[in-house]
């Protein structure tokens, strides 16, 4: 057994701030309890709840903290032996990087239940760009639309790591995709993924969606937030389903809210926020394995080093990635 070491480099912030308030640290390796398991960290990638968190606009977050909610790497202790030395595993959710310690640092310790477990050769950039991209994809298709085979699905957010993810596990239920971005540039990055109807978001997408499907969409993923919502429920039929699983607008609520006036007739609105049991072994090992065998493609925009943590964190506020931004510890 590789011998542990006793203190490790951590992105650690302090208090709510810029993407300069993520300080590079020595801090002691966390050691794992019965029901726990110590990862070493070989890669994780950025999510927008961790930016929400670095502003001071999470719940239930005590500092210093070292964010993160996914991470993916390497067993090396876990005292209640469900997980032998060596697994290869996935962490998210549950409270990383809010209630406790999370991802951003050499080493993790997270409750078992929080893993999953998988075996593939692909590099650990691919690999750590997967896990709460994936699970949201999976979750929102799932549990928030109740998607079928052939249906057809509006992603509102389209060039985001979700948005990206979707549109690929939405073309392998042959669905018709259609997917926005607000910038004409990234039109043919849509295209290339499998999206039938790339549409530039112009503010009025309902129309534009109509013009392809009179009747509306059958589901639709909204991923920007409260302020095209309406939008988006326009863009969908009769019984059809909209889910709001995302924030890029970091917009969260809507005010004053009327039910019968801001939803459409017969429009039904769900929404999902999922956790580590939403992704079942199987549906991960999968994707891992199609995307090795060039089945399915992982959206990446860049890799960073974790002395780079702040500059991802600027990048991703500021909006500049076309899919997923993954750190190397």
């Amino acid at each position: 057994m590789t011998e542990i070491p006793t203190s490790m480099r951590a992105a650690v912030l302090d208090a709510p701030g810029p993407p300069e308030a993520l300080q590079i640290r020595e801090v002691p390796v966390p050691v794992p309890e019965p029901g726990q398991v110590l990862i070493e960290v070989e890669a994780f990638g950025l999510n927008r709840s961790e930016l929400h968190t670095r502003l001071g606009l999470a719940d239930g977050v005590t500092f210093p903290r070292v964010l993160g909610i996914e991470a993916t790497g390497v067993v090396v202790d876990c005292p209640g032996g469900e997980l032998a030395p060596g697994t290869q595993v996935a962490a998210l959710m549950g409270g990383m990087g809010r209630t406790f310690d999370g991802g951003y640092a050499e080493y993790t310790c997270v409750p078992v239940r929080q893993t999953v477990p998988f075996t593939s050769d692909l590099d650990w950039a691919t690999l750590g760009a997967v896990p709460e991209m994936l699970q949201t994809s999976y979750g929102s298709l799932t549990v928030g639309l109740d998607a079928q085979p052939g249906q057809s699905i509006l992603i509102r957010g389209g060039t985001s790591s979700v948005g990206m993810a979707t549109a690929v596990l939405a073309r392998r239920l042959d669905m018709t995709v259609l997917s926005t971005t607000r910038n004409p540039d990234r039109v043919d990055v849509l295209r290339e993924i499998g999206v039938q109807y790339p549409l530039v978001d112009n503010g009025d997408i309902a129309s534009q969606v109509r013009s392809v499907i009179p009747a509306g969409v059958d589901a639709a993923l909204e991923l920007v937030g409260t302020p095209t919502l309406p939008d988006t429920l326009r863009a969908t039929r009769v019984h059809g389903v909209v889910c709001f699983t995302g924030m890029l607008s970091n917009q969260w609520t809507v005010r004053d809210f009327y039910p019968i006036e801001y939803l459409p007739r017969g429009v039904r609105l769900t929404a999902y926020g999922g956790d580590a049991s939403d992704l079942p072994p199987g549906v991960l090992q999968e994707f891992l394995d199609d995307v090795a065998a060039g089945q399915a493609s992982v959206p990446i925009h860049r890799t960073y080093q974790l002395d780079e943590i702040a500059e991802a964190h600027a990048d991703m506020e500021a909006g500049r990635a076309t899919g997923k931004l993954v750190v190397l510890p």
